[in-house]
């Protein structure tokens, strides 16, 4: 549980940090710093090493920031979407649809796009009735 929790304020912090405007102008100065340095040291494979190794090992260990975020920011967001579903009148059926294959979710979803386009076709009927009465109930009137 310590491990776990110090883990993920590091990553809250290094995620923060990383984000930042700053961070990727400091990197692009330390790249051109690098890069500027070649003829300094004759371009030589130690001072290529250098920053492949550096750009190797921030890459790695961000790869398992980053999905470590990826994961509770999609847990979080998955958890604030099944309270609204269970707190609103939509179709509780859905909560813990995330556990599905992706050809079931694709099916879901192709149902729910249907089901969506045919209620808008029916509004927009249901609109163009009552334009129609409005019409008629103003010549009516007039």
């Amino acid at each position: 549980m310590w491990f776990s929790k110090t883990f993920t304020e590091i990553s809250n912090r290094v995620s923060q940090a990383t984000g930042r405007p700053a961070t990727f102008a400091a990197a692009v100065a330390i790249i051109i710093l690098w890069a500027v340095t070649g003829p300094v040291f004759h371009f030589s494979d130690t001072w290529q090493l250098i920053v492949n190794t550096g750009t190797t090992i921030v890459t790695f260990l961000m790869v398992f920031l980053i999905q470590n975020t990826q994961n509770r920011d999609g847990a979080a967001i998955q958890a604030k979407l099944d309270e609204l579903i269970r707190a609103s009148a939509a179709q509780n059926v859905f909560i813990g649809i995330e556990h599905l294959t992706q050809d079931e979710l694709d099916e879901i979803r192709a149902h729910c796009e249907a089901k969506a386009r045919a209620e808008t076709a029916a509004n927009q009927a249901e609109d163009h009735a009552n334009r129609k009465a409005a019409k008629a109930a103003e010549k009516a009137t007039s």
